[in-house]
């Protein structure tokens, strides 16, 4: 049996991607019949990484400015769409899974034209481009957040697949051994600084203030970004209970040895505050028609995260310090949390496809 994955350009869409992999090797289907559609960004060395076959085809998105690449995307649609064609017949793929980004329309395409099965995944609750695009010819629509069936009516909310480390996620047994991973003092209350896999500049300074405050009485682990290590560790140097780290593979321990985050709202980050149960402190990136504030949005109503905008500085750093200081407010933050779908999506994805499969035969 060959399932088919699409997932290009961004952690958001290749990480949930390669957790749906990792679900269907756990039901039985052989790794090497899992096939990747992608491009030659980070999916050609991240999924590969993962222990997965790349196909990498040329395509990119609409370019912003006026540009000839635009002219020139239809045909390169087209010619994507025939190589994933040709793919799929050679591989024997039964099913194909979209996650978004540039080679999930000529993968749809492509699927269609076999009479394959194909499954629609949305990480983030305002839907991209491309997915609403392709919403109409998938069999399945399966999507993140509630705010996301407001533009595609047929999405059923499964939640943001994540690695299996987060389905069985346990702070008390977990958070001894994180912090004797970072050097972190086992009583210590600690702020995770949060900026995703490259940083984030802003919340870098937001730390940077945080860290050099003579009056904080709280350990930062501070994720900055490999980019931002090096005058981070120069910055934070001779400054006690300022952990500086570039780059985290496995983000269970962060938010396990952590007691607040501050992070963006990043679909995944959301999905990995919500699957934690960690209060957070998260600052929307302020750009892309507001879709990071909406990802927050379920759970800022719930009382389990606070969102401030970016430059409301003063006001994040106040907020931050606060919450460190009270222990109660951030117990009541964590009781906000329900059991959260998030931890469950990366099975409920796989089974769906597998279901489809099952119909056809």
């Amino acid at each position: 049996m060959g399932i088919g994955i699409a997932a290009a350009g961004s952690g958001g869409h290749i990480y949930p991607a390669i957790a749906v992999a990792d679900a269907f090797v756990d039901a039985g289907i052989d790794r090497s019949s899992i096939v990747f559609f992608g491009g030659d960004r980070m999916e050609k060395t991240v999924i590969p990484d993962a222990g997965y076959r790349l196909v990498s085809v040329n395509i990119h998105g609409i370019r912003r400015s006026l540009s000839m690449d635009n002219v020139r995307l239809p045909a390169k649609v087209r010619s994507a769409q025939r190589s994933i064609a040709a793919e799929i017949e050679e591989a024997g793929v039964e099913a194909m899974v979209v996650f978004g980004g540039y080679v999930s329309g000529p993968a749809a395409l492509a699927a269609r034209k076999m009479s394959i099965p194909l499954v629609l995944h949305e990480a983030n609750a305002v839907p991209g481009l491309a997915n609403r695009m392709i919403a109409g010819r998938a069999d399945s629509v399966l999507v993140a957040f509630e705010q996301s069936t407001e533009r595609l009516r047929r999405g059923e909310v499964v939640g943001n697949p994540l690695r299996r480390s987060f389905t069985d996620f346990d702070r008390a047994a977990l958070r001894m051994p994180a912090r004797e991973k970072y050097g972190i003092a086992p009583d210590a209350e600690v702020l995770a600084i949060i900026g995703g896999s490259l940083g984030a500049a802003a919340l870098n300074e937001i730390g940077e203030r945080l860290g050099r405050d003579p009056d904080r009485r709280f350990t930062l682990l501070h994720l900055c970004g490999q980019a931002h290590a090096e005058s981070l560790a120069d910055a934070s140097d001779g400054v006690a209970d300022w952990v500086i780290v570039p780059f985290e593979e496995d983000m269970v321990d962060v938010y396990a040895a952590a007691d607040l985050v501050l992070s963006r709202s990043g679909a995944m980050t959301i999905a990995e505050i919500d699957a934690t149960a960690t209060p957070a402190v998260v600052v929307p990136l302020p750009a892309g028609r507001g879709y990071q504030a909406r990802n927050a949005g379920g759970l800022e109503d719930a009382g389990a995260v606070e969102v401030i905008e970016q430059e409301q500085t003063d006001r994040i750093v106040d907020t931050v310090n606060r919450l460190m200081h009270d222990a109660e407010a951030r117990g009541l933050m964590m009781a906000s949390f329900r059991p959260s779908v998030h931890r469950t999506a990366a099975d409920t994805v796989a089974n769906r496809v597998l279901e489809l499969i099952d119909e056809r035969a």
